[in-house]
């Protein structure tokens, strides 16, 4: 018979059977298609050997007025910002207070160390900075004492424990006999905020649920932790963000990527107070009349104000105003005398937020799934925006824009995406489309589909102008208006899924190749390690492996750039190998087709010549090459034949040996292979090899009819 071209449809299709699928692709890993045809993808390499603490899950890029370009980086530990591969903390500080410490005195001696500090609010996990203390007398000195630690457990509301490491080498420091000092009155620990599960943890019930101390005695509590994720974005050069359903922060550029962020409602900054009858309050940002605020101290407060106590701004007149106890009661009278610097605390500013985004144009601050005004419950399906080009003016008023709604459609908000002309915003059963209307009601929303679901708050990705996003059981696009995406690979990764890691599930673009990415677990894992990709330009689909928390094609870089396990960020499209850990080590790709055979399995095909069709160009190696193999069957049903080949092979390396003038590569490979379907199977595991398969011919003919191994 005459040469038979092996030509396959592009993309990756699993929704038939593999002998339906005849003419098409059936698996893959690490390859892509471009122009209708497989090739293997780009590979990835570390910026740089620092490393971050926790798993990432968000990254966001940005550049600030002097032209640096910042990637935050959070994790369920921190948050970060990364400046030329090194990773500065900016992990925000929850509170500072005095503490005491206590070392065991007797044999056996530990490196545990017991700390007391009034209703910390610590959970195990977080860190926390101490300073100012004094020696234990010791083999636990100041120098151990004082620096960053995390802590290991929390037996009581008033207590927690960490292991004593010296501060140069990180190696555990043992207490001894003379260790029985508290630290002295002056030591004191800066509590980051609370880390967050890297995981997404099963609902717990009953007994050990929840923090020590929380819920109602006899009442039994279930507590599902949050997976750890964090929302930002940009106002300005300056950075607004804050982990899911927990506070907001601000990082201010002009400080630095040495500093730490701050609550957003600590930006009421320092005031004045005025000891009169009524009091006065002079502050340094515009707030609305009845705004409700708090105050904290370096010193004492004027008689007649207390710290932590809600007040509430009455006549307002520019910088300015009075207080009083209530939105409409007496005006305060302070009298005394006060010390020390007294700070603001903006009572209006969400204390919750499932998400956030700042709009591009009209720079609003709106945040999703948040308390109202005066509450301090989170409604998971409100939305609030601040006064126009203020990030502290919550307080909706006729001299102001901020204001709020309610989404009618769902039970919680768990994601918003900005897109050109609207803010896309999708609760656990619909979608919804917030718009900007302008004064009195300045945002207003509309329902675009209802009964429209979506995995995860990171499963959304816009490319070309359209907004892509993974389901809990299929895949959507909305390009005004929402449709179903159909996906060639819908069944295979939809019964194989970790449902109860639907969080851990995220999108990212790869505009250079036309491709959105989605990252998932697998049913029997807890981390991600698959990957789907849909290519917009082709409308096909490929899948494969991948370990990957977070992405970012934000434009501002030159490459992708994920998040890895290693605990590290890499470029992708960069290189041909894994060099995720510094070490270069080959990629294995390969792609496989569906069963095909002669004149519908009638006969038998023997196969004994391969004429390879395969550019290698771009590769770095000498001698770049793939393996092409013939897996035959005798049915579908029967499974691979065993041996594969008959007295001879199934597979032959194909070898680029030549660029001079015109690629040269193997031109003919010879094969023994006897079946009724065959697979086709292309593979490379090399360092430095580039390679885009094109129309291989085999050398085929009828072999009999076979009646054996049921045949």
């Amino acid at each position: 018979m005459p040469l038979s071209k092996i030509l396959y449809r592009p993309g990756v299709n699993k929704e038939n059977t593999r002998y339906t699928s005849e003419n098409g692709w059936y698996v893959s890993d690490k390859v892509r298609f471009r122009q209708g045809t497989p090739e293997k993808i780009g590979g990835w390499l570390r910026i740089s050997q620092a490393t971050f603490l926790g798993v990432c899950r968000s990254l966001w890029n940005w550049v600030t007025l002097s032209n640096s370009n910042l990637l935050g980086v959070g994790t369920n530990l921190k948050y970060y910002i990364e400046q030329g591969g090194a990773y500065s903390d900016i992990t925000p500080i929850r509170k500072t207070q005095s503490v005491t410490f206590a070392a065991v005195t007797a044999s056996p001696f530990s490196s545990t160390i017991t700390v007391t500090s009034a209703s910390h609010g610590a959970i195990t996990g977080d860190f926390v900075t101490f300073s100012g203390a004094v020696s234990l007398g010791g083999n636990i000195t100041a120098a151990e004492l004082n620096q960053q630690y995390q802590i290991d457990s929390v037996p009581t509301l008033n207590t927690f424990t960490f292991t004593a490491k010296n501060p140069s080498t990180g190696a555990t420091v043992t207490s001894n006999a003379s260790d029985v000092g508290n630290g002295g009155g002056s030591s004191v620990g800066a509590f980051q905020v609370n880390t967050g599960p890297g995981i997404a943890q099963v609902p717990l019930i009953g007994w050990g649920a929840g923090a020590w101390g929380s819920g109602s005695w006899g009442v039994t509590p279930q507590v599902t932790d949050p997976l750890r994720i964090w929302n930002a974005g940009n106002w300005g050069e300056d950075l607004v963000f804050g982990p899911r359903a927990a506070g907001i922060y601000y990082w201010d550029a002009t400080n630095g990527i040495s500093t730490r962020g701050v609550a957003l409602n600590s930006l009421g900054g320092t005031v004045t107070i005025t000891i009169a009858s009524p009091a006065v309050v002079t502050f340094g940002v515009v707030l609305a009349e009845g705004t409700a605020v708090s105050f904290t101290t370096t010193g004492a407060l004027p008689t007649g104000l207390t710290v932590g106590t809600t007040y509430y701004l009455r006549n307002v007149s520019g910088l300015s105003a009075n207080l009083s106890a209530t939105s409409s009661g007496s005006l305060i009278t302070t009298t005394g005398s006060q010390s020390g610097t007294q700070s603001m605390v903006l009572e209006d500013v969400p204390k919750y937020q499932y998400s956030l985004i700042i709009s591009d144009a009209l720079r609003y601050l709106m945040v999703f799934g948040c308390n109202d005004i005066g509450s301090t419950v989170a409604d998971p399906m409100l939305i609030r925006w601040c006064d126009q080009e203020s990030l502290v003016d919550w307080l909706p008023s006729t001299t102001n824009t901020a204001g709020s709604i309610r989404l009618s459609h769902g039970s919680q908000i768990i994601t918003v995406q900005q897109t050109r002309q609207e803010i896309l915003a999708w609760t656990d059963s619909a979608l919804f489309s917030i718009q900007y209307l302008g004064p009195p009601l300045v945002f207003g929303s509309q329902i675009l589909a209802d009964n429209t679901s979506i995995i995860g708050p990171n499963a959304t990705a816009v490319a070309s102008g359209v907004t892509y996003w993974m389901g809990v059981d299929k895949f959507y696009l909305y390009n005004g208006r929402v449709q179903t995406l159909n996906c060639d690979l819908r069944r295979y990764i939809f019964n194989d899924i970790n449902r109860y890691q639907n969080f851990q599930v995220f999108a990212g673009t790869n505009e250079g190749f036309n491709e959105v990415w989605w990252f998932y677990c697998s049913a029997n894992s807890t981390t991600i390690d698959r990957y789907v990709v849909f290519n917009y330009a082709e409308n096909v689909w490929y899948y494969g492996t991948m370990a990957r928390t977070a992405w970012s094609d934000s434009g501002l870089r030159q490459y992708p750039q994920a998040a890895t396990y290693s605990y590290n960020i890499v470029d992708h499209e960069r290189g041909l190998d894994d060099n995720e850990t510094g070490t270069a080590l080959p990629i294995n790709a390969y792609i496989e087709s569906a069963e095909f055979d002669i004149q519908d399995g009638h006969s038998l095909g023997y196969v004994y010549r391969i004429l390879p069709d395969i550019t290698f160009d771009g590769s770095s190696a000498d001698s770049p090459a793939v393996t092409m193999t013939l897996i035959p069957m005798m049915n579908s049903g029967s499974g691979y034949n065993n041996p594969q080949s008959n007295s001879g092979s199934s597979s032959a390396s194909v070898v680029r040996t030549s660029t001079t003038q015109i690629e040269q590569f193997t031109g003919q490979v010879y094969v023994r292979v006897r079946g009724r379907q065959m697979i086709f199977k292309v593979e490379s595991n090399q360092l430095g090899c580039a390679w885009q398969l094109g129309s291989p011919r085999i050398d085929i003919r009828p072999d009999g009819r076979a009646t054996g191994r049921g045949a």
